[in-house]
Protein backbone atom coordinates (compact mmCIF):
# COMPACT_ATOMS: atom_id res chain seq x y z
CA UNK A 1 0.00 0.00 0.00
CA UNK A 2 1.32 3.30 -1.38
CA UNK A 3 1.75 6.27 1.73
CA UNK A 4 -0.01 9.34 1.38
CA UNK A 5 2.11 12.53 1.34
CA UNK A 6 1.08 15.63 2.86
CA UNK A 7 1.64 18.35 1.13
CA UNK A 8 1.59 22.40 3.22
CA UNK A 9 2.22 25.11 2.12
CA UNK A 10 2.94 26.09 5.86
CA UNK A 11 6.43 26.12 7.93
CA UNK A 12 4.80 23.70 9.68
CA UNK A 13 1.88 21.06 10.62
CA UNK A 14 0.04 21.41 13.57
CA UNK A 15 0.38 17.90 15.70
CA UNK A 16 2.92 17.16 13.67
CA UNK A 17 7.03 17.34 14.39
CA UNK A 18 9.54 16.89 11.52
CA UNK A 19 11.61 14.42 12.42
CA UNK A 20 14.02 14.54 10.00
CA UNK A 21 14.40 16.55 6.79
CA UNK A 22 15.78 14.21 3.48
CA UNK A 23 16.06 17.30 1.42
CA UNK A 24 14.51 19.72 -1.13
CA UNK A 25 11.77 18.43 -3.43
CA UNK A 26 10.03 21.02 -6.59
CA UNK A 27 7.70 20.73 -9.25
CA UNK A 28 7.56 22.10 -12.99
CA UNK A 29 4.40 21.84 -14.91
CA UNK A 30 4.55 24.24 -18.30
CA UNK A 31 1.17 23.90 -20.69
CA UNK A 32 1.14 25.46 -24.02
CA UNK A 33 -2.31 27.35 -25.02
CA UNK A 34 -3.22 26.20 -28.48
CA UNK A 35 -5.59 28.86 -30.72
CA UNK A 36 -8.05 27.14 -30.22
CA UNK A 37 -8.05 27.98 -26.25
CA UNK A 38 -6.58 31.29 -26.80
CA UNK A 39 -9.75 31.85 -28.62
CA UNK A 40 -11.59 31.16 -25.98
CA UNK A 41 -9.93 33.24 -23.64
CA UNK A 42 -9.81 36.22 -26.03
CA UNK A 43 -14.21 35.96 -26.15
CA UNK A 44 -13.80 35.71 -22.09
CA UNK A 45 -11.91 38.87 -21.41
CA UNK A 46 -13.70 40.34 -23.52
CA UNK A 47 -16.69 40.50 -21.08
CA UNK A 48 -14.62 40.95 -18.45
CA UNK A 49 -14.40 38.88 -15.05
CA UNK A 50 -12.93 35.67 -14.80
CA UNK A 51 -11.47 33.61 -17.44
CA UNK A 52 -12.71 30.18 -17.12
CA UNK A 53 -9.82 28.72 -19.71
CA UNK A 54 -7.16 29.95 -17.95
CA UNK A 55 -8.43 29.54 -14.62
CA UNK A 56 -9.21 25.37 -15.33
CA UNK A 57 -5.23 25.26 -17.20
CA UNK A 58 -4.33 26.45 -13.76
CA UNK A 59 -5.86 24.36 -11.42
CA UNK A 60 -4.75 21.05 -14.05
CA UNK A 61 -1.26 22.18 -14.03
CA UNK A 62 -1.37 22.64 -10.10
CA UNK A 63 -2.68 19.49 -9.58
CA UNK A 64 0.39 17.91 -11.66
CA UNK A 65 2.72 20.59 -9.77
CA UNK A 66 1.14 18.61 -6.43
CA UNK A 67 1.38 15.11 -7.99
CA UNK A 68 5.28 15.53 -8.69
CA UNK A 69 5.74 16.61 -5.57
CA UNK A 70 4.35 13.54 -4.19
CA UNK A 71 5.74 11.25 -6.11
CA UNK A 72 9.44 13.02 -5.16
CA UNK A 73 8.97 12.92 -1.83
CA UNK A 74 7.79 9.49 -2.37
CA UNK A 75 11.07 8.92 -3.94
CA UNK A 76 13.08 10.43 -1.08
CA UNK A 77 10.93 8.32 1.46
CA UNK A 78 9.49 11.07 2.77
CA UNK A 79 5.59 11.24 3.97
CA UNK A 80 5.28 15.46 4.16
CA UNK A 81 6.52 18.27 2.11
CA UNK A 82 6.37 21.50 4.40
CA UNK A 83 6.79 24.96 3.52
CA UNK A 84 5.71 24.77 -0.71
CA UNK A 85 5.56 27.95 -2.20
CA UNK A 86 3.20 28.16 -5.59
CA UNK A 87 4.45 30.56 -8.34
CA UNK A 88 3.17 31.00 -11.88
CA UNK A 89 4.22 32.39 -14.60
CA UNK A 90 3.80 33.80 -18.65
CA UNK A 91 5.94 35.64 -20.89
CA UNK A 92 4.09 38.72 -22.69
CA UNK A 93 2.66 36.79 -25.43
CA UNK A 94 1.23 34.61 -22.92
CA UNK A 95 2.11 31.68 -25.52
CA UNK A 96 2.29 29.80 -22.51
CA UNK A 97 1.73 29.22 -18.44
CA UNK A 98 3.85 27.93 -16.28
CA UNK A 99 3.44 27.03 -12.63
CA UNK A 100 5.66 25.89 -10.12
CA UNK A 101 6.28 24.79 -6.77
CA UNK A 102 9.24 25.04 -4.70
CA UNK A 103 11.27 25.30 -1.78
CA UNK A 104 9.37 22.51 -0.32
CA UNK A 105 10.97 20.11 2.03
CA UNK A 106 10.30 16.62 2.21
CA UNK A 107 10.93 14.88 5.81
CA UNK A 108 9.69 12.39 7.90
CA UNK A 109 6.93 14.02 10.12
CA UNK A 110 5.44 11.66 12.95
CA UNK A 111 2.84 12.56 15.77
CA UNK A 112 3.70 14.65 18.57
Amino acid sequence: MEQEVLIVTTPAVPGYRVKRVLGVVHGLVIRTRGLGGKLLASFDSLVGGRVKTYALELRKAKEEVIEQLKQEAARLGANAVVGVDFETTSPAGGSYRGISARNGRGGRAGGT
